[in-house]
């Protein structure tokens, strides 16, 4: 029984080889047939791709000859920046903006009177009419537009000698003066409604863009001095630059042997001990034969 189904099996298997190798007879000309038209159309398809493919390696190495110009030109142009606006420079001109927009501050309004705010509250597409614009200059009488002039005048000095390091605190002490005028002068002048509580109902006096920016501008004036009178300590690390001279292993080995620590000159003692040893041992010596 055994026997007979291995006999089966041995049957069933050789039918189905001989089958699948009919098969694959059958198939390797028309398979033989393809491989060699799809090696010629490649054969062609690459004559015909190749000016594109040379194309566009070119205009990929153009591309990355551009991206490293610009890669050199932007390290030059962070070089050079680095030099010319330094920390010292950057605080300085950052003073200067600020004693400016001070100065600018006080010709702008910076308080005005709403008319009829309540009704205008529940409409955020329209605003209240305003009446009483008055500018900063006018609350103080243009206190602030000398004391900027002065704090730009410090801020160009210390611009073009850095050794006027002391100037920052004058700086700082301008723009406490400034802002304590604001507060305690603009800010309570600005609130107040004056002749026009009784002349218009439900008005309203409110601060406008000149008294914030001239609150700002007084903060950056303290800021700035501030950072004046600190930039020795900040800044010290800045301007210690490496070595530009190119060395080598010769030329480090000179400058060891340069930093070596000289001997120090022997003493009286030392020197007598020596000649001593000298003499003792000449003494000592057998004579020679005449």
């Amino acid at each position: 029984m055994i026997a007979a189904a291995g006999r089966r099996i041995r049957a069933a298997s050789a039918r189905l080889d001989r089958d699948v190798d009919r098969l694959l007879q059958r198939a390797r000309g028309p398979l033989d047939r393809a491989g060699r038209a799809a090696s010629v159309a490649g054969r062609r398809l690459g004559r015909r791709l190749r000016p594109l493919g040379v194309l566009l390696f070119r205009a990929l190495a153009v591309v990355e000859r551009g991206l490293l110009w610009a890669a050199a030109g932007g390290r030059r142009a962070t070089l050079w920046g680095s030099g010319v606006l330094t920390p010292w420079r950057a605080i300085c001109i950052v003073t200067l903006a600020a004693a400016g927009c001070l100065f600018a501050a006080q010709f702008v309004d910076y308080r005005a009177v709403e008319i009829g705010q309540p009704a205008y509250a529940g409409l955020p597409a329209a605003s209240a009419p305003t009446v009483g614009a008055e500018t900063a200059g006018q609350a103080h009488a243009y206190l602030l537009a000398p004391l900027a002039l002065l704090a730009s005048a410090l801020a160009l000095v210390a611009l073009l000698n850095q050794r006027r390091r002391g100037l920052g605190r004058v700086i700082f002490v301008l723009g406490l003066l400034g802002l304590a005028v604001a507060l305690l002068v603009d800010l309570p002048a600005g609130r107040d409604l004056g002749a026009e509580a009784s002349r218009f109902a439900g008005a309203k006096a409110v601060l406008d863009d000149g008294f914030y920016a001239e609150v700002a501008a007084c903060a950056g004036l303290m800021l700035g001095g501030m950072l004046l009178v600190l930039a020795p300590k900040a800044t010290a690390r800045y301007y210690a630059r490496p070595c530009r001279t190119r060395t080598n292993l010769f030329a480090r080995a000179v400058s060891g042997l340069r930093r070596r620590r000289r001997r120090r000159a022997s003493s009286r003692g030392k020197d007598a001990r020596r000649g001593s040893r000298r003499r003792n041992g000449a003494v000592s010596a057998p004579a020679s034969p005449r």
